[in-house]
């Protein structure tokens, strides 16, 4: 039994971090020039990750506004319209969604803030009011 247990440990710690994949996946998009394929991609990420695999994360990272694709003949080329930071904007965003109680989330959120990133957020805020007036 203890075996068993050992063995779920040392899988559950090799697998990647929440949002890992996508992150590398992103990066190999920033990192081009031009729209690329799947194939392109899987072959820098190194990884030895499935063709299909890759196209699931695609797909995913699609579905969020991250990334777009255009036909290229019988497959599709791939844009990154987001870097991470932007990715991690949509997730918050797509949380918040979800909530009934968008300012309970949101109070709760800036109260749980450290002073230094509250400062940050409040520069944020004054600058986009600054912009939306001028």
């Amino acid at each position: 039994m203890t075996e068993r247990n050992e063995g779920v440990v040392g899988r559950q710690s090799g697998r990647r971090a929440q949002g890992e994949l996508e992150a590398a996946v992103l990066t190999a998009l920033r990192s081009a020039s031009h729209p690329v394929t799947a194939a392109y991609v899987q072959e820098r990420l190194g990884q030895g990750l499935a063709y299909t695999t890759v196209i699931t994360i695609l797909t995913r990272l699609q579905a969020k506004g991250a990334v777009a694709r255009q036909r290229a003949g019988r497959a599709f080329e791939w844009t990154a319209v987001a870097d991470e930071a932007g990715l991690a904007a949509l997730r918050m965003r797509r949380l918040l969604d979800a909530e009934a109680d968008r300012e309970a989330v949101l109070a709760s959120f800036v109260t749980a803030l450290l002073p230094d990133d509250e400062k940050l957020l409040r520069g944020l805020l004054a600058q986009q009011t600054g912009q939306a007036e001028g």
